[in-house]
């Protein structure tokens, strides 16, 4: 496009943070930050709209020196395997500045700033190409989210943004770690794609493996490494309960498909069972954790260590169906999980309460809420016709293909989210009218319905036109995977 278009991308919400310092007015602030989340937007879908899906080569690179004597470079890129989440992040941000229009009332401009400088540092992750560069976006994710958590969250945020900070960053020093042994063991780089060519030893592949995976388990986060997680949803505003649960989850799942599955392949494949076995006890485990929560954040939140077991099971399948599926389920997880987060943020601006006890009534208090809350709720269902149902599909059927016994626990783990789900819609909507009687709810306005309807329509598109989206990241899935079994050796 004759634009340096990824760098637009990502540093688009850094000029729009520098220009929100010195405005003075919280609705400028708030009008500001919408237009600036909104360009992003609109460039993202600019990069979607020229990306080619024929090949898997990345595409709108950028390459210049940084630091020449280290083999530093500022380079940038995406693939399809990326392509779903820069967009993602890009929409996300828009919905999460409408979501914090009357939510956050203090300190507007410092939230707006944080906002904005999260989703840049995001945006830098899925868009690095130099292992130096992603490391530096990985890490300093961790600053404004834990500011968001820490000033904007509710009264236990200061123990919840701790918590999250230091098992983030337990994560990230071993993932530090791992770089390092990487960058001298392959050739003194950090170009990711030619680390991504090196042959390394077994040994070296192991360990490596192993670091990465605590990394990355922590992102995910999977089990036993989770428990930072519902703390900080509990306790994060509507907006970082959105970014975690969107983006942020994404990130450890995406280290797998950018560094442990292509560079490490022999050690990917030897240690599958463990990964595979790891997915099924998350998978298992959150939905059991999720039936027994009556504090509704906390239940979508162990929801999503649940649904991003699928991930972490398709991605280990290691087959077409099972990666495609889970690549698949992290976008949908991001829009469907991202828009529950938004309804409980809904409900919670107007009653002061998320247990779930305390709902009833609620389709005739607010019919509009209840009939979008029904679709996202079957939507993490993965009921026919919603965008979860597709990817769950791709992933059961890999899953069986790789594992029977993973498989049916899989399979035990979805019947375990109807039920969770099913039951929470009941006593929410259906329930006796305790809500409607002592508070008075108003519906949806014109401001929450800009912020469901991109995520109601993506649930559609996805569920029953699912092509354009596998479309994207088929290519590349197909090299990764040709990466992986001719590098590989079995178990």
């Amino acid at each position: 496009m004759g634009l340096p278009l990824l760098s637009l991308i990502v540093f688009t919400p850094v000029a729009g943070a520098v220009v929100l310092l010195f405005l003075h007015s919280d609705d400028a602030v708030r009008w500001t930050a919408l237009g600036v989340t909104v360009l992003d937007l609109a460039l993202s879908i600019a990069m979607l709209a020229s990306f080619d899906t024929t090949t898997h080569a990345m595409q709108f690179t950028e390459t210049h020196p940084w630091v020449p004597a280290l083999g530093i470079t500022y380079a940038l890129g995406i693939d399809g395997i990326s392509a779903l989440f820069v967009f993602l992040t890009a929409l996300l941000g828009s919905i999460c500045v409408l979501a914090s229009w009357v939510a956050i009332d203090r300190k507007v401009k410092e939230f707006m700033v944080s906002l904005l400088t999260m989703q840049a540092l995001m945006l830098g992750v899925f868009c690095a190409l130099d292992l130096f560069l992603f490391y530096v976006f990985w890490e300093a994710m961790l600053i404004p989210m834990y500011l968001i958590i820490g000033v904007w969250g509710g009264e236990g945020r200061v123990y919840a943004a701790f918590k999250f900070f230091l098992y983030t960053l337990a994560g990230s020093l071993l993932f530090l770690i791992g770089v390092i042994v990487l960058y001298f063991n392959g050739g003194e780089t950090f170009d990711i794609l030619a680390l991504t060519a090196q042959d390394l030893p077994f040994p070296v592949q192991s360990w490596l493996f192993f670091a990465f995976l605590i990394a990355f388990a922590v992102k995910v986060p999977m089990v036993p490494v989770h428990t930072w997680l519902p703390d900080a949803h509990v306790q994060a505003p509507t907006a970082g309960s959105i970014i975690l649960a969107g983006v942020l989850l994404k990130m450890g799942a995406y280290g797998f498909l950018r560094f442990s599955l292509p560079m490490l392949p022999e050690a990917s494949v030897y240690y599958s069972t463990l990964m595979l076995s790891l997915s099924a006890l998350a998978i298992v485990y959150g939905g059991l954790l999720a039936l027994a929560q009556d504090d509704l954040k906390k239940l979508v939140a162990y929801s999503s260590i649940s649904h991003m077991g699928f991930v972490t099971l398709g991605i280990f399948a290691l087959n077409l169906r099972g990666l495609e599926g889970g690549i698949l389920q992290m976008f949908n997880h991001g829009v469907t999980t991202g828009a529950l987060f938004l309804f409980v943020g809904l409900i919670y601006e107007r009653t002061h309460t998320r247990s779930i006890a305390k709902y009833g009534g609620l389709m005739k208090a607010a019919p509009v809420y209840t009939a979008f809350l029904a679709l996202f709720t079957l939507s993490s269902m993965a009921l026919p016709g919603t965008n979860s149902f597709i990817g769950e599909l791709l992933v059961l059927s890999g899953g069986f293909a790789a594992n029977l016994a993973v498989g049916a626990a899989a399979v035990l783990g979805a019947l375990l989210g109807a039920a969770y789900l099913l039951g929470m819609y009941r006593k929410v909507a259906l329930g006796p009218a305790s809500v409607g009687a002592r508070f008075k709810i108003c519906d949806v306005n014109a401001r929450e319905m800009a912020a469901i309807l991109p995520l109601a329509v993506l649930v559609l598109w996805v569920g029953l036109y699912p092509k354009p989206f596998l479309g994207i990241i088929d290519v590349s899935v197909k090299h990764l995977l040709a990466q992986v079994h001719d590098k590989g050796s079995g178990p």
